[in-house]
């Protein structure tokens, strides 16, 4: 017995919470460095940076922002110069301006760009007001972009608009770059293949009649609701089960797409699923334990590519039909072509909002590390 106790396993069993070291899509990118502000009385500060873009894209822009953040984790001073973008090409210094106050606990700033485009940023400068009143300069770490870019990486500067993040996104590349403002060298960072998703208009689809044009702009704006809700979620989440009676995400997505094709060929052909389509998607549409068992392991973009396929059939034949079309009701169940389409446009919405509850409580993936040895 004294032999099987002295049989220690000295394992270590460390649980962490995933890292923010991760990849993303959106259409922007930014970068900071952050540091600790306490201050009895309130104090200004100006963050100051040379930027120039480079680019054929109307929706291209690029800034420098700062933000302070209390002590109770909230935001207090923002500016990221929405308000005045910056989309000359050529250097230009600019300049951000607020002000610490006595809850204040740390201040964050760098650089944003947005679209596509190449945007260079060099020499930022930080000044914090002293207890007489004069800003005075604070070293900023690589200020200039002096040390050299490496695998889409800043040395002394975090990716993302927190401490400690690095939040890559996969639209844009960051290099160094050997036109620069001072010194030998800048930073460049270059966004491609970026598409401009127009929001907040209702109707005016080229190809449709007004009714139609309306609804598909509807349809759109939710669709693209949902994707920007899940397009970074990892496969731990999209597959994540809050109990067992729950859907996961990824199922919600196909289901999505699956009551879409049965409302086309329910208005396209007056019909209801055959053999063939029910196979395929009578396990998506039910969403019972069929749905739990089927889809899981798989990316989130595998779901997104079925919805976006069966969005791009329904944006193609609605445009073949009229408004008349659109008004005519279904014999069998005396509703009419749109409100069947009203219907799908709804029901993303009430899905929506499921899977923005189920992502609000995904608990942090764990990652068990075993450190230490085995000891006899």
């Amino acid at each position: 017995m004294k032999s099987l106790i002295t049989t220690v396993f000295l394992l270590t069993i460390v649980s962490l919470y995933s890292q923010t070291n991760r990849e993303i899509s959106r259409d922007w990118t930014s970068f900071n460095q952050t540091i600790d502000v306490q201050t009895a009385t309130p104090k200004k500060f100006k963050v100051i940076a040379y930027v120039k873009v480079d680019t054929q894209d109307s929706h291209a822009w690029a800034g420098v922002w700062a933000r302070v953040d209390t002590k109770e984790d909230k935001t207090g001073f923002f500016d990221n110069m929405r308000d005045r973008p910056v989309k000359l090409n050529q250097w230009q210094s600019y300049s951000v301006e607020g002000t610490i106050d006595s809850n204040s606990k740390s201040l964050s700033f760098g650089g944003l760009c947005s679209y596509n485009g190449k945007f260079y940023f060099d020499k930022f400068e930080l000044f914090i007001e002293n207890d007489k009143g004069v800003l005075t300069a604070v070293q900023i770490p690589n200020a200039s972009f002096e040390m050299q870019t490496k695998n889409n990486e800043i040395p002394k500067w975090n990716l993302g608009t927190k401490n400690n993040q690095n939040i890559k996104v996969k639209e844009y590349k960051i290099s160094s770059e050997p036109d620069k403002k001072d010194g030998v060298a800048s930073l460049l960072i270059e966004g491609s293949g970026i598409k401009f998703i127009e929001s907040g208009k209702i109707g005016g689809v080229e190809g449709a009649s007004p009714q139609i044009g309306a609804m598909i702009s509807m349809l759109e704006d939710l669709k693209n609701r949902v994707e920007n809700t899940v397009k970074n979620m990892s496969k731990y989440e999209v597959d994540y089960l809050l109990d067992k009676d729950a859907n996961r995400i990824g199922a919600l997505v196909m289901h999505l797409a699956a009551a879409e094709a049965y409302y086309q060929v329910f208005t396209f052909e007056n019909r209801e699923f055959n053999a063939e389509e029910e196979k395929k998607w009578g396990a998506a549409l039910a969403l019972d334990q069929g749905g739990r068992d089927d889809f899981k392991g798989n990316d989130i973009q595998y779901y997104l590519d079925i919805y976006n396929e069966v969005r791009a059939k329904t944006i193609s034949e609605l445009k073949k039909k009229d408004d008349a079309w659109f008004a005519e009701v279904q014999k069998k169940y005396g509703i009419s072509n749109q409100y069947c389409w009203f219907h799908v446009m709804e029901h993303q919405s009430s899905h929506l909002g499921q899977i923005l509850f189920l992502k609000k409580r995904i608990k942090p993936e764990l990652e068990l590390k075993l450190d230490g040895k085995i000891k006899n």
